[in-house]
């Protein structure tokens, strides 16, 4: 068996607190849909973040890696209050995900859902998040 080394010459850079990768030419290299493999979203960061956040929570609390909210809270030196409110990001309806991904108007609102009750039904929660407009 044998190997194969590639080697890309780039360079990180620090731009407003942002990470840039630096093409051998000097010109950023821009994520973008044409660039295979590489997905983007419209959504707004911090939400996205958020969601990002409590999916991954979800999956270490069912992965029984942490044994109850307050352990995952204690190891990620965050608040269980706020732990709690973004695990309530994990019951939005699919195509709910999709539209905070996306940055679909009718979605935005999804973030007033960190303090507000969540529908169980997913028809209820698209119904409740046109209301909100």
């Amino acid at each position: 068996m044998s190997s194969v080394t590639v080697v890309v010459p780039m360079t990180i850079r620090r731009r407003g607190g942002r990470k840039r990768i630096i093409g051998p030419d000097g010109a950023p290299v821009q994520a973008g849909p044409d660039r295979p493999g590489v997905e983007t979203t419209n959504g707004d960061p911090a939400l996205v973040k958020a969601l990002a956040r409590a999916f991954r929570w979800r999956r270490m609390l069912e992965d029984g890696r942490y044994a109850s909210i307050r352990d995952l809270a204690a190891i990620e030196g965050v608040d269980r209050a706020y732990v709690a409110r973004l695990l309530r990001l994990t019951l939005l309806a699919p195509d709910g995900v999709e539209g905070v991904l996306d940055g679909r108007e009718q979605y935005l609102s999804a973030s007033r859902w960190l303090s507000e009750p969540i529908p169980l039904a997913w028809a209820d929660q698209q119904f409740a998040c046109n209301s909100r407009r």
